[in-house]
């Protein structure tokens, strides 16, 4: 296994000096290495994968230098417009290095959200005309590695891919906290959702430990699941589903389960939503101000106003709670209300080091959740 930190001295020494993408649950411990020893502006935690491409090509325009892009491979989708519109050869040829978590890999046992991902990561890359090398698990052969690949870079003035597998960085402790004012766990506020619901309620819930923890509570109550649907991957778009399920189900409530990251990644679908005036649209962002579910690297979720924004994107109601008390009135008040609104609760960053995963398969989500909306 590389050592992150040699990694990161490695990188600094082909003069890489500038880091942006998001974080990944297999990159987490050199993202973390790059959080904790980089200046604040030389590492930029992106809203999305495409922004990330634009902002380290805005970088080697301003400087000449070369920048790394970090993600899972989940973003590649994020980042094909600016890497064949922005940064190929045949339009500005803007050189960067892409560090990208092979989540899905062939052979590896991994979620099912990541499987079709995994299996076509490689053949992306040579659809798209980037090449790429996996990245070897032993640190010197990892320093030459980069170095050949700065290298060709550089030269040829284009973007390459560095593919990193499982288990390919050690751990590293992450020494920055991120400070919330508030004193619910995600988990509780969860559950007060829940036991807060009508029968015919909805639930659409974001990827990540949302849906994780919306399911082991339905287990702990002995609950079905078909009124939930668990957006296991796809962050950012959950929102939109809701959406879509709300302006054909007028006379049933929706609840989107959203996160701070996933909201920030798409956040001009809040202006489709406030666009569509849908009065049955309740959307609740558990804004914690971290990518917990892949490191705990930082977001901007504590320094958003996110009433504000949904005041701008014509939400009817807004709300931010940041107490139990609150929560469970503020929830009891938003039943008989009018949407789209918003209900902002700021949860402290934690979860159960045993919190499970969905026992059922998401075509088999997809179906009971299907005979729900027909009931």
């Amino acid at each position: 296994m590389i050592n992150p930190e040699l990694f990161y001295n490695e990188l600094k020494n082909n003069d890489i000096n500038f880091f942006t993408g998001v974080p990944d649950s297999l990159l987490k411990d050199i993202c973390a290495v790059i959080t904790d020893k980089s200046e604040s502006n030389r590492n930029i935690i992106a809203a999305n994968e495409g922004n990330a491409i634009a902002l380290a090509s805005g970088y080697h325009l301003a400087t000449g230098n070369l920048p790394l892009v970090y993600m899972q491979n989940s973003g590649i989708g994020n980042a094909i417009n600016p890497l064949l519109s922005l940064s190929d050869t045949e339009v500005y040829s803007i050189p960067m290095i892409m560090m990208v978590g092979w989540r899905g890999q062939p052979g590896i046992k991994d979620e099912p959200q990541h499987i079709k991902q995994g299996k076509v990561t490689l053949s992306i890359f040579d659809a798209i005309g980037i090449e790429y090398v996996i990245l070897p698990s032993e640190t010197e052969k990892a320093k030459k590695t980069i170095s050949e690949l700065a290298l060709k870079a550089k030269e040829n003035k284009k973007p390459y891919a560095l593919i990193v597998e499982k288990n390919t960085f050690d751990k590293y402790k992450y020494s920055k906290t991120i400070e919330v004012n508030s004193t619910i766990s995600r988990e509780t506020a969860i559950k007060c959702v829940v036991d807060s619901l009508d029968e015919k309620d909805v639930v659409i819930s974001t990827t990540g430990k949302i849906s994780r923890e919306l399911f082991e509570y339905r287990t702990e109550r002995k609950q079905s699941h078909e009124s939930d649907f668990l957006t296991v991957g796809s962050m950012g778009h959950s929102s939109q589903i809701a959406l879509g399920i709300a302006l054909e189900k007028p006379h049933r409530q929706i609840y989107c389960l959203d996160g701070d990251g996933a909201l920030i990644m798409h956040t001009g679908g809040m202006g489709i939503i406030g666009d569509y005036n849908t009065s049955n649209f309740k959307h609740i962002i558990l804004n914690n101000g971290a990518h917990e579910s892949v490191g705990g690297q930082p977001t901007i979720g504590n320094k958003v106003d996110f009433l504000k924004v949904a005041d701008g994107f014509n939400y009817k109601q807004t709300f931010s709670v940041s107490s139990l008390e609150e929560l469970k009135k503020t929830l009891y008040e938003i039943k008989t209300l009018d949407g789209p609104l918003l209900l902002e609760i700021k949860v402290t960053i934690n979860s159960r080091a045993d919190l499970g995963r969905p026992t059922t398969s998401p075509i088999e989500n997809k179906i009971q959740f299907e005979n729900f909306l027909r009931d």
